[in-house]
């Protein structure tokens, strides 16, 4: 079996991308799903419950819950699918060229990754925006300062086995450039280590979005945001709890959801441990038993 068709066998995989699919269809759509304007306020309505005009109601300033939920999803998903790529995108070149070059090379961007991996991840990424200021921007710019090292040295130990194949040597041999090889060979090798990063990595992006948003460090008001609605519904939580439950609970599915599709991934590439997870061992171990003969 291939990766694909291992990785849709599992049906907690197929479930998963089709909740980040929904999600991401219903963010592009966003202006046309909205029931309202999500920044129009309607003071006289604040609070509103769940009707056909607002179907989650209404927040303190009277603006519409779902169509703020809709339009967050640009904010909270989409940023940090960007900040996923450009973070892997970084990591997989310097990765590819510190595994393939070795020496000095390996040296000195393994060097730099030690000094970088030094710093617990939440703190520096607590310092830059602090340094730089709130804003969605500048979280996108720390989480990317604080992830790209630890993502380097995993993508490097998996060039580095790669290397050592018998077609990476060949390639060699054969006079084949260092580009050609880097690109059509151990690229394509490390893509799926790549792809399960990407996905547990996009998950942990959205948590610290959300969390700099909540803190007030991230997204500023009134642009709709997950962190920001929940940053607003703490105010009113004992008055009006149910003003936290559209946005945790968001973020609870669509962070699972990265989790579990990873997971999934991780699973697909080892085939011993997609028999080992499908059970499949110990189908075949019936189906082959003899009887024993008396």
């Amino acid at each position: 079996m291939t990766f694909w068709s291992r990785l849709i066998a599992d049906k907690m995989a197929v479930i998963s991308m089709s909740i980040i699919l929904l999600f991401i269809i219903a963010g592009a759509f966003a202006p046309i799903l909205a029931p309202h304007d999500p920044l129009k306020m309607n003071i006289a309505q604040k609070f509103a419950g769940m009707s056909w005009t607002y179907p989650l109601g209404t927040d303190q300033l009277g603006r519409c819950v779902l169509s703020r939920l809709l339009f967050g999803i640009r904010t909270t998903i989409f940023y940090a699918m960007i900040t996923t790529f450009i973070t892997l995108g970084i990591a997989t070149t310097l990765g590819i060229i510190a595994g393939f070059f070795r020496g000095k090379v390996d040296e000195f961007i393994m060097r730099i990754c030690d000094v970088m991996l030094s710093f617990p991840s939440e703190v520096m990424i607590l310092a830059i925006v602090g340094v730089l200021g709130p804003g969605l921007l500048n979280v996108v710019i720390a989480n990317i300062i604080a992830h790209w090292a630890w993502y380097t040295r995993m993508i490097r130990s998996a060039v580095i086995q790669y290397t050592d194949k018998n077609y990476i040597r060949f390639s060699k041999v054969s006079g084949c450039n260092t580009n050609h090889i880097m690109r059509k060979h151990l690229l394509p090798g490390v893509s799926g280590e790549v792809a399960v990063f990407s996905t547990l990595d996009t998950g942990w992006v959205i948590l610290s979005i959300s969390a700099l948003s909540f803190l007030g460090l991230g997204v500023q008001a009134p642009t709709p945001e997950w962190g920001m609605m929940l940053n607003e519904a703490k105010n009113v939580m004992i008055t009006m709890p149910t003003q936290m439950l559209a946005p945790g609970i968001a973020i609870l599915i669509i962070v699972s959801a990265f989790n579990f599709l990873g997971d999934s991934m991780q699973s697909a590439l080892n085939p011993k441990l997609f028999q080992k997870k499908k059970g499949v061992k110990w189908n075949v171990f019936i189906r082959n038993k003899k009887p024993v003969s008396n």
